[in-house]
């Protein structure tokens, strides 16, 4: 008999892989081999959503990566992340977002809107360099697009979940392991981590990732995740060539501040850590 968290991981595997497809209480309750009634019950007791609520918010996710991040035209997006029509796409786009599908993608384009120009350049982001600690992080390892990885994060909090790990947790945090101009998405590494303690006992299917402390820049990013591209182009492409720092050769990582599951994802707050090299 399959356990609670095969059944957890499976369904977050399904909604996934078939993000334009039936993906009703009834579909997501065949999928975990369980009747429609307990499904519901045992999915909200343990991710604090209803099916349904976890639904929208992963297609409305992959749709807001989307529109910053492709050419497709909504009709498009609408389709490939599973609504019947652009109407619809658009009423429950908005009340996730609180814009429409079309002002998101050229908020997007144009950088957060509360830009402030000096000396004729956009000063988008604080960025501050500050020591951090090493993290010991229980880690799943995501190959492909960096926008995908909430994959991975949805397989390692139903592992914490179904085992009651939560209390040995410190934070979530996202490794992201190459440069995403070097090589193809299909091909680019990632890490979904929680960090622990060191007496922590590792779950199967979680392996260890240590993150070294030091000198790091740490930009703050607050809104939807698919808006994290222009602060790090603002941290390369601006910040770093100005600051008189040498990045080191060490991964950059994310810290995420709260949970998507409960903020709107205008209010949500990463932490963008990039390590610096040590002052002589």
């Amino acid at each position: 008999m399959a356990s609670y968290e095969d059944r957890l991981r499976r369904v977050f595997d399904h909604i996934y892989d078939h993000p334009d497809g039936d993906l009703s209480l009834d579909a997501l309750a065949d999928v975990a081999a369980m009747s429609r009634f307990h499904w519901h019950r045992v999915f909200h007791a343990m991710t604090g959503e209803t099916c349904a609520q976890a639904v929208r918010r992963l297609r409305a996710h992959r749709a807001a990566c989307w529109l910053v991040q492709t050419d497709w035209t909504i009709d498009q997006i609408a389709s490939r992340a599973g609504y019947d029509n652009p109407q619809s796409f658009a009423r429950l786009f908005r009340s996730q977002f609180g814009m429409t599908p079309m002002a998101f993608r050229q908020a997007g384009q144009a950088g957060p809107p509360d830009v402030v120009f000096v000396e004729g350049q956009p000063n988008m982001f604080d960025v501050e360099i500050k020591e951090k600690p090493d993290l010991r992080l229980a880690a799943m390892t995501h190959i492909g697009p960096y926008p995908e990885i909430g994959r991975a994060f949805e397989q390692v909090s139903a592992i914490f979940t179904s085992q009651n790990l939560w209390a040995q947790a410190r934070g979530m945090v996202g490794v992201y392991c190459d440069d995403p101009a070097s090589k193809p998405e299909s091909e680019l590494s990632s890490e979904a981590g929680v960090v622990i303690e060191d007496g922590f006992a590792m779950p199967n299917d979680l392996h260890e990732k240590r993150l070294m402390g030091g000198r790091h820049a740490v930009l703050v990013f607050k809104g939807p995740y698919s808006g994290l591209r222009a602060a790090y182009d603002h941290m390369f492409g601006q910040w770093l060539p100005q600051s008189g720092e040498e990045p080191a050769d060490a991964p950059c990582y994310e810290i995420y501040l709260n949970n998507p599951r409960e903020v709107a994802p205008a209010e949500l707050l990463t932490e963008i850590c990039v390590p610096l090299e040590p002052r002589a």
